[in-house]
């Protein structure tokens, strides 16, 4: 089983569940319908890596603010990568039919370690991620139209949610592709203080 860090300690997450369309913009951006309720997907613990490897040139990165989870509460906050395929998920899309072909593969989570976080402070979270050192994605609480504790309130009415779980809370505007060799910085900030900072290089 894939594992992270969390607390300068090693965890195994039995899987991720993700939020789409949680920016306005972003879902500008694709031209998707603005939903009349949380979108939820999962991606299963052997999408999970630490290393972000080249899928092919219709391979877009998310970048996402994740929350890590136990005791059935928010305890930890990261940096991930969505990796999605996005022109199977479009004909997916056409077609009616699940997204986990193309969100669900393997390694397409890149997750950074995952810090100590205290909810409560949730409303001064920032994400930056830059793409080859150019500003690509910006996100703040704000932005979100579903805030961290809405996530994880909704996941529990259908779901249990293991020891380690990891939330990963959507992605703003600015996705794209990205080639072997790329480099990502994303960076989370608790108003001006930057508390983690994430780097991959595509291999």
């Amino acid at each position: 089983m894939n594992t992270i860090s969390f607390d300068n300690q090693t965890i195994t997450p039995s899987k991720i569940i993700c939020v789409g369309r949680n920016y306005v913009e972003h879902i500008h951006e694709l031209g998707n319908e603005m939903p009349d309720a949380m979108v939820l997907f999962n991606k299963p613990n052997s999408a999970i890596t630490n290393e972000l490897h080249f899928i092919d040139d219709a391979c877009r990165f998310e970048g996402e603010i994740c929350f890590v989870v136990m005791d059935q509460k928010i305890a930890g906050v990261g940096f991930g990568l969505d990796l999605t395929k996005a022109d199977l998920q479009n004909e997916l899309k056409k077609r009616g039919l699940p997204w986990e072909r193309a969100k669900a593969f393997d390694r397409s989570a890149v997750l950074s370690q995952m810090i100590p976080f205290d909810p409560d402070y949730a409303k001064q979270l920032k994400m930056i991620l830059y793409h080859n050192d150019l500003l690509t994605q910006y996100a703040t609480f704000d932005l979100m139209i579903y805030k961290p504790q809405e996530i994880l309130d909704e996941i529990k009415t259908f779901m249990t949610l293991e020891n380690g779980d990891i939330i990963m809370s959507g992605t703003p505007k600015g996705v794209g592709n990205y080639n072997k060799w790329d480099e990502f910085n994303g960076l989370i900030y608790l108003d001006e203080t930057l508390i983690l900072e994430a780097r991959f290089k595509a291999i």
